[in-house]
């Protein structure tokens, strides 16, 4: 399908509707903005959720919060924004020949003109610079985690040239917050946060195979590979699979973090989390037509209030 021209006011196609970027931000700002995905704060949830999951997990683990967990909570979400900025802007960068030749991408700051490569560039480095500051601030245990983490983001972009599962190195690097956060809680690894690690992997490989039934057509087109080609007509039995291992998954992780002492009434609150999430999870599920792009674009969007379910009943067991 040949790309959409870019809107005259340099909007994106997929963008929020009456987004902050496009009704408040500096005109100047604006392209810069929305290479970052500003406009379209989904992407920042996903990647902070998981870096929530494990800073609670740790407290729980732990059996007490402490005051540096506000500044490891707040240090994270703002590392979020900027590293899942500074990494769309990378992906918009390796992918800026791919990006003009499908409708929902062609209207993307660089493939629209809108942002130079070399701007894109400079921008990428200012964001990654910033986010490496607040990381200092961390333990050495959590700054070699996040160090780390820029593999993974650096390979993402390569792997739908090479794999037909490129959702899984998008979980590996949307999901390392879960290793870090733990670590800048507690100065060390566990068992838990490496299976919360891996519930968060295949929960991503739900949703971002839900958001790559929008592209489909055009990647078969021009021979992008994404576990929604891959799986086709078979997706919604695949999405199951998916659901149930990220359910066995993050319950595995709460359990292994609580025990062997647990107080059973915050075990039990603590995993009523993830059968919350699996309700949400089911109701994408029964929503799914792989034919309605705005739907599938909603359903997409609506994992952010999925991912939060589970923190939710953590928090409510850290306070019991």
């Amino acid at each position: 399908m040949q790309g959409q021209a870019p809107t005259p006011d340099g909007q994106v196609a997929d963008a929020v509707k009456d987004n902050w970027v496009d009704r408040w931000a500096p005109a100047a700002t604006r392209p810069y903005l929305r290479l970052s995905r500003a406009d379209r704060p989904i992407g920042t949830w996903l990647l902070l959720i998981p870096c929530w999951w494990g800073l609670a997990l740790a407290i729980l683990h732990n059996g007490q919060p402490w005051l540096e967990d506000a500044w490891i909570a707040l240090g994270c979400a703002i590392g979020a924004f900027l590293m899942r900025g500074a990494g769309c802007t990378w992906n918009d960068i390796t992918d800026r020949d791919f990006d003009g030749s499908v409708a929902r991408t062609a209207s993307r700051p660089i493939p629209s003109g809108q942002v130079s490569v070399k701007g894109a560039v400079i921008w990428m480095c200012m964001q990654a610079l910033i986010a490496f500051g607040i990381l200092l601030t961390f333990n050495i245990t959590a700054i070699g985690l996040g160090i780390l983490s820029l593999l993974p983001v650096a390979i993402y972009p390569f792997a739908k040239r090479f794999t037909w599962w490129p959702q899984i190195f998008l979980g590996l690097a949307f999901n390392w917050g879960a290793l870090l956060a733990w670590a800048a809680h507690t100065g060390s690894l566990h068992p838990a946060p490496v299976v919360l690690y891996l519930a968060g992997i295949v929960w991503t490989l739900f949703y971002d195979t839900i958001y790559a039934l929008q592209d489909a057509e055009d990647d078969a087109l021009i021979g992008i590979k994404s576990t929604a080609r891959l799986f086709g007509e078979n997706s919604p039995t695949w999405l199951r699979r998916f659901l149930v291992g990220t359910l066995v998954l993050l319950a595995t992780a709460i359990v292994l973090a609580l025990m062997p002492d647990a107080n059973p009434l915050v075990l039990v609150i603590a995993l009523a989390g993830p059968w919350a999430m699996g309700f949400h999870m089911t109701w994408q599920l029964r929503r799914l037509d792989m034919d309605d792009h705005q739907r599938l674009l909603h359903l997409f969007r609506s994992n952010r209030d999925a991912g939060l379910i589970p923190l939710a009943f953590l928090c409510v067991a850290i306070l019991m």
